[in-house]
């Protein structure tokens, strides 16, 4: 899912979903919600004036009331259920048949060669890829830049040289640039990018972008879109089961947070980094140039950041660290991959057509 669009735009997820569970794209951090209601105007009589206020503050009345009612529900089933006889053979079999699922659905993930849970299929995943390539066309396709553009041709020359290296050639890809300064990219599953212009200016050239767009397509090579949805489900489970003992569900949800879904979606992020520096550098593009980029990004987001245990991604600071552990593996993809050759060739074709870096 994608990591500019956090430090970027606030409150903006890639159409993320799942992907915000999501990136979401480079978003992949989470959409803020805004909902306010207010009740249909009312006439009212000169004789009889009235006062009327939003129904807000009963909405969120009603709301803690009814999450106290669940709540004490919740004690009484449990309390309830430890008086059978048979109470402590049934926590056995459910905690035997939760560990049962658990094991029985891990599955390595592929470069990383990480052991993650997933029980979503991926055509969940492909589905919902399909939901949000229709939100992002319905927001920003008047905004599409022509394929003649150089900004489109830019992105679509780093992205044919990115794909043979992805493991995704069946995928049916369709690039699409966004004119419009937000500093943003993302690859939705089923093989659709999206490239914000004002992510060009930071990835300055072709090395760059493909620093960005490999993390972006890491993240559909990893599937962590269905890995998200997954984990949501024993994140529920155990939500109930700290519910039925006592515990307030919004504490817990809390914890939960703190303790799995973020230092999970942090790790998925440092995977994308991984898996995505392997592939720029197997497509001959300079490994280096993903230090540059966090750089850069780093520069940008000064004071911007909060700590990074309450963040879906890592700082800037601990992913320079990382890639520079990884450059010397990524150098060597670069030279198993003959690039030197393949660089020297580019280099003289750009001289004699006169084609500049971005």
């Amino acid at each position: 899912m994608s990591f500019l669009g956090r430090f970027l735009q606030p409150g903006f997820r890639t159409t993320t979903g799942a992907f915000a569970t999501q990136r979401a794209p480079f978003v992949l951090r989470k959409h803020a919600f805004f909902s306010s209601s207010s009740r249909p105007s009312i006439r009212l009589k000169a004789s009889r004036p009235r006062y009327y206020h939003t129904s807000q503050p009963q909405q969120a009345y009603r709301r803690q009331a009814f999450n106290y009612q669940t709540f004490q529900g919740a004690q009484y089933l449990f309390s309830r259920w430890a008086a059978r006889p048979t109470f402590y053979r049934e926590v056995g079999l459910l905690a035997g048949g939760t560990a049962t699922l658990y094991v029985a659905n891990l599955e390595k993930v592929p470069v990383s060669d990480r052991y993650r849970f997933r029980i979503i299929p991926y055509s969940w995943e492909a589905w919902q890829g399909q939901q949000m390539y229709q939100q992002t066309m319905q927001e920003f396709g008047r905004k599409l830049m022509p394929p003649t553009s150089r900004e489109h041709r830019m992105v679509q020359a780093v992205m044919e040289r990115l794909i043979p290296h992805s493991g995704l050639e069946a995928e049916e890809w369709e690039v699409h640039v966004i004119d419009d300064p937000m500093k943003n990219a993302f690859v939705i599953p089923g093989g659709k990018v999206f490239v914000f212009r004002g992510i060009l200016d930071v990835a300055q050239g072709e090395d760059g972008l493909a620093a960005v767009l490999g993390h972006e397509i890491a993240h559909n090579v990893a599937h962590h879109a269905a890995e998200r949805m997954s984990q949501s489900v024993p994140v529920l489970f155990l939500l109930a089961v700290l519910s039925l003992v006592g515990l307030d569900p919004g504490i817990g949800n809390t914890a939960l947070n703190l303790a799995f879904t973020l230092p999970g979606s942090r790790k998925q992020e440092e995977e994308a980094d991984y898996i995505g520096l392997m592939m720029m550098s197997e497509s001959c593009f300079d490994p280096k140039a993903a230090m540059g980029l966090w750089g850069r990004m780093e520069e940008e987001e000064k004071g911007a950041s909060g700590p990074q245990f309450l963040s879906t991604h890592p700082s800037n600071h601990n992913r320079l660290e990382k890639i520079r552990g990884w450059l010397p593996k990524a150098e060597e993809k670069v030279e198993g991959s003959g690039c030197g050759m393949l660089r020297g060739y580019a280099n003289e074709f750009r001289q004699q057509t006169g084609l500049v870096r971005w």
